[in-house]
């Protein structure tokens, strides 16, 4: 990082306030760009594209997921281990290969061209725990992590909307519009990197409230498992539930919604996602009031909680037709992203500093990610060969299973840290 720049002088010394809007306004910035380079696709149906049995579609969710789902595991190691000064150039890095691969998928013949939406997926799921890392360890994380978060819940939404628009007025391929989408993105994306990266460490005070962070060794990353195993299990599980509900929402969107009948309105993704993305930011950013790291934890819990309720509710209400299949898709949503986002951002920032364990979020991040994307992985492949339910009816039965299985495990990770925490030596 360039520790001399005006950009970083300028936020050393600036207010709590004006460092969180710009380091927050900037990551939401960048995160939107780079989530274009992996979502766009899902906007287009490739009806009548078959291969395999299955359909096209599929095989790109299936080959982006595996190689998305395999960086999850390499993640474990390279970004639990990966220093403050090579943040920039890796993610630099990892969407140029993104981005490149794209136009190979462009103009490789199918079903051939899907290798490249492996290569696709295996740096992008990297990027996240990087651009993370300059968030994790600070006073106002839960505002920034929140604001990272909802990124992904508002540049799905926008990725394919524009995705969509370069179809329907430029008269963009299904085939070329995931490259020319990312090319639209690119730039913007490069600015957003440098800004971030002038960003400033973690203060003492910083330190003090959320224990310092660094890169942890293989056997500093056994040790934490082994103390914590019971409760981590819980935890991945929960998130590998929201995980997959959250992956097939994302990636058949635009087959459930079509299935509602909003199949030509392409704006209707950005429209329900920042709804659900404000209500989200502002519930989960609030929880940076709380100093107190034990009672914050057992709030995100809580929240966790009243999200896979939601999930449960909603799809009830809408079967009963009590409520609208928009009203319901926002309700769906906000309950997924009530999980999702704090597993992904605060939730394992405050169980560290709970326990006060020097060590780095990178890592619960992405322990949690592998086992939860093979979950997702599992999840398609049983949708597409195990079941005979439509699109609309096999997301319906799902939320009824994550709401109900989530909500037993997240009340018995409740009680497990509050056990942990009675007992934990206070001066550690």
């Amino acid at each position: 990082m360039n520790s001399s720049s005006r950009i970083t002088r300028w936020l050393a010394g600036a207010s709590g306030f004006w460092f969180s809007l710009f380091t927050a306004g900037v990551a939401f910035c960048l995160y939107t760009c780079i989530f274009a380079l992996r979502k766009a696709f899902g906007v287009a149906t490739y009806e009548g594209l078959e291969w395999g049995g299955a359909s096209f579609k599929v095989w790109m969710v299936i080959f982006q997921m595996l190689g998305y789902m395999l960086s999850k595991f390499i993640g474990i190691k390279v970004v639990s281990e990966l220093g403050a000064h090579s943040r920039a150039k890796g993610i630099l890095l990892m969407v140029s290969i993104a981005t490149i691969s794209w136009l190979f998928f462009a103009v490789t013949p199918a079903p051939y061209s899907l290798i490249f939406l492996f290569f696709n997926g295996l740096p992008l799921g990297m990027v996240w725990g990087m651009v993370f890392g300059y968030l994790e360890g600070r006073k106002f994380t839960e505002v920034l992590g929140a604001s990272l978060s909802v990124s992904f819940i508002f540049s799905a939404g926008f990725a394919k909307t524009i995705g969509g628009l370069t179809m329907k007025y430029w008269g963009t391929s299904e085939f070329w519009m995931p490259l020319v989408t990312a090319l639209l993105f690119f730039g913007p994306l490069l600015l957003f990197l440098y800004l971030l990266n002038q960003v400033p460490p973690p203060t003492a005070e910083d330190e003090a409230l959320r224990t310092r962070r660094q890169p942890m060794t293989g056997a500093e990353r056994m040790k934490f498992t082994l103390t914590f195993l019971p409760g981590l299990v819980l935890l991945v599980l929960t998130y590998t539930l929201l995980t997959a509900y959250r992956d097939f929402r994302d990636n058949f969107s635009a087959e459930i919604w079509e299935s509602l009948g909003y199949g030509q309105s392409p704006e209707i993704f950005v429209l329900t996602e920042s709804i659900v993305a404000l209500v989200v930011l502002v519930v989960i950013g609030s929880l940076m009031v709380i100093r107190d790291n034990f009672k914050a934890m057992m709030i995100n819990h809580l929240i966790v909680l009243i999200g896979l309720v939601l999930v449960g509710m909603g799809t009830f209400a809408f079967q009963r037709g009590w409520i609208d299949p928009k009203t319901w898709m926002i309700a769906v949503g906000m309950g997924l992203y009530f999980g999702y986002i704090q597993f992904n951002s605060i939730f394992f920032d405050r169980l560290i500093a709970t326990f006060r364990i020097v060590s780095t979020v990178g890592f619960l991040i992405y322990l949690a990610d592998s086992v939860g994307y093979v979950g997702s992985m599992g999840v398609v492949l049983f949708k597409e060969f195990g079941s005979e339910l439509n699109w609309l009816d096999f997301f319906m039965s799902a939320g009824y299973v994550v709401s109900v299985v989530g909500t037993l495990l997240m009340l018995i990770s409740l009680a497990y840290f509050n056990w942990k925490y009675r007992g934990w030596p206070k001066n550690s």
